[in-house]
Parts: C-alpha cells; sequence; structure tokens
C-alpha cells in the first residue's frame, strides 16, 4: 500500500462506524462502475429461475433463524 494510501486508511479508521460504512460502501460501488450488459442479463435470468422454482415448489423457503441454525451446526 502506497504512502498517501496509509495514510487515508488512518484517517478513515478515525471516522465513526456509520461513516466508515458509508465511506466502504462508496469505494465498493467504484469497483463496479461497468454496466456490463451480459451481468445485467444474466441477473434477470438468474432471478427468474429463483422465481420459477419457488413458484413450482422445486425449492421452499427457509426462515432466517432456520438458515442460521443450519449454518451454525454445519461450522460446528
Amino acid at each position: 500500500m502506497s504512502h498517501e494510501a496509509t495514510e487515508i486508511l488512518k484517517k478513515a479508521l478515525a471516522l465513526t462506524v456509520a461513516e466508515r460504512a458509508e465511506l466502504a460502501g462508496s469505494l465498493i460501488d467504484s469497483l463496479d462502475d461497468a454496466d456490463d450488459e451480459f451481468v445485467r442479463i444474466a441477473w434477470d435470468e438468474e432471478i427468474v429461475r429463483r422465481m420459477d422454482d419457488l413458484d413450482s415448489g422445486k425449492v421452499t423457503p427457509v426462515s432466517l433463524d432456520d438458515a442460521r441454525r443450519r449454518f451454525s451446526s454445519a461450522i460446528e
């Protein structure tokens, strides 16, 4: 990391949690400036596929609490 980046990081770490979160979000957003039409189309198709799976009963949604329990037991 360059000296300038290190100095910016030091200043950023002195911000409040909310300010750091907003800054982090802005930085992440800046990495994805390209509006890739193929990616957008692929995501649209994936969303439709997942909705169809739910509508047809092929997959069954679970509550957030149940998902957390399953995840916790899987990593123990």
